[in-house]
């Protein structure tokens, strides 16, 4: 089985919840691990087949510690993991698409190849309350969630990716 691997940060719960729900639909589908971005290192990269990047949208652009995941793999991976496949998950407050043309233009770089359209969940958070305020996000949400997740994990077994 070839292996998908979930990254995810998350600062009040929306991108975490995004992750696990990918994990629960990609665990029926085929072998997945799911972790944080600051304790993926590089063997868990080469590891696995295909990834699902997940993180917030922090003032535009995707969340530090996302950031300091991509970072400090960038260079170790250039030109080993070029052509497996990658989706992403975005938890943003108004807009998603700063933080999901960062992942993009890191993945371009990597030649990673896009198999899913981009899934950015909106919070509508806009006070400092509400924007740091534990995140729930609905079941029609994380049902997408899953169905990423799940269709990505069988992509990867069936060798469509």
């Amino acid at each position: 089985m070839k292996q998908l691997l979930i990254v995810w940060h998350s600062r009040t719960g929306a991108a975490k919840a995004m992750a696990q729900a990918a994990f629960e639909g990609a665990r029926a589908a085929g072998d997945v691990r799911v972790q944080r971005a600051a304790d993926t290192d590089i063997a868990d990269m080469l590891a696995a087949c295909g990834y699902i990047f997940a993180c917030p949208e922090n003032l535009a652009t995707m969340s530090g510690e996302m950031k300091e995941f991509f970072d400090r793999s960038y260079y170790p991976l250039l030109g080993r993991i070029e052509g497996r496949a990658y989706a992403t998950l975005i938890a943003a407050g108004s807009d998603g698409t700063g933080a999901q043309a960062q992942v993009d233009r890191i993945a371009t770089g990597w030649r990673l190849r896009r198999v899913a359209e981009p899934l950015i969940v909106n919070t509508r958070a806009q006070t400092p309350e509400e924007i740091l305020a534990p995140k729930t996000l609905d079941t029609a949400t994380l049902d997408r969630c899953r169905d990423l997740g799940q269709a990505l994990a069988a992509g990867l077994d069936m060798g469509a990716f």
